[in-house]
């Protein structure tokens, strides 16, 4: 999708989801996956398979990997096993996206500030955000846990602009699930799709009614105004 009429958006922050939009972490989260269908005596499942449902967290896992419901006995062992296998295994093969660095460096160059808000626990969040150097350069991380409610409740988004000192209208929220861009509405802020992480083949993000959808990192650049006095000349 093209980006929007000119002039795009004047935003003052960018907010990233975690899973599937800043970091690809699908890999280390089907090796614990893997690790813990193995201790149960399954065979692996395809990394295809898993990387469409990181996004549904360890919960949406779990029913993909031995087919449990929540209220099932035997789910919530079998949930807490994996964060701890998985925890073990944070960042084994994890990294940004491709292109995802150049998109950081850009915005911090021209004194737009980025954060993440994610419904990742944050003792997963906050060690994995250390790990990959990204924890100082953030404005706000805003972890599932860091609010009394969770996307797609507006919530935490709302705080996260508090933290970054900036408006919800100046902002611009990007992530790859609906309860994402559901949340991003409820805050008034601007919203992308992040097509290049786990939305997955059934799910229509068409139909999420998100301001637009990026197929690669670098497409974010298309949708910020870039005529501030610090940011110099819009990038192609």
């Amino acid at each position: 999708m093209p980006p929007p009429a000119p002039p795009p958006w004047r935003v003052q922050a960018v907010l990233f989801d975690l899973d599937g939009t800043l970091l690809d972490t699908a890999p280390d989260m089907a090796y614990a996956l893997n690790l813990l269908r193995a201790e149960q005596g399954r065979a692996p499942l395809p990394y295809e398979d898993i990387r469409p449902r990181v996004s549904d967290g360890s919960a949406g896992l779990i029913r993909l990997a031995f087919g449990l419901e929540p209220q099932a006995a035997e789910f919530e062992p079998l949930r807490r096993r994996f964060l701890d296998l998985y925890q073990a295994h944070l960042v084994r093969a994890t990294r940004l996206f491709p292109g995802m660095e150049a998109v950081l460096r850009r915005l911090e160059e021209t004194r737009i500030a980025w954060g993440v808000v994610t419904n990742k626990p944050a003792w997963l969040t906050d060690p994995l955000m250390r790990a990959l150097g990204l924890w100082e350069r953030a404005a706000c991380v805003v972890s599932g846990d860091t609010t009394a409610n969770r996307k797609p409740h507006p919530e935490p988004l709302e705080h996260a602009c508090r933290l970054a000192a900036t408006r919800p209208a100046d902002c611009l929220y990007v992530g790859d699930a609906r309860r994402d861009i559901e949340a991003g509405h409820r805050a008034a802020m601007h919203t992308l799709i992040a097509m290049f992480g786990y939305v997955g083949a059934d799910t229509a993000p068409e139909s999420w009614g998100a301001d637009g959808m990026v197929r690669q990192p670098q497409e974010l650049l298309q949708w910020i105004a870039w005529d501030r006095a610090d940011a110099g000349a819009r990038p192609a």
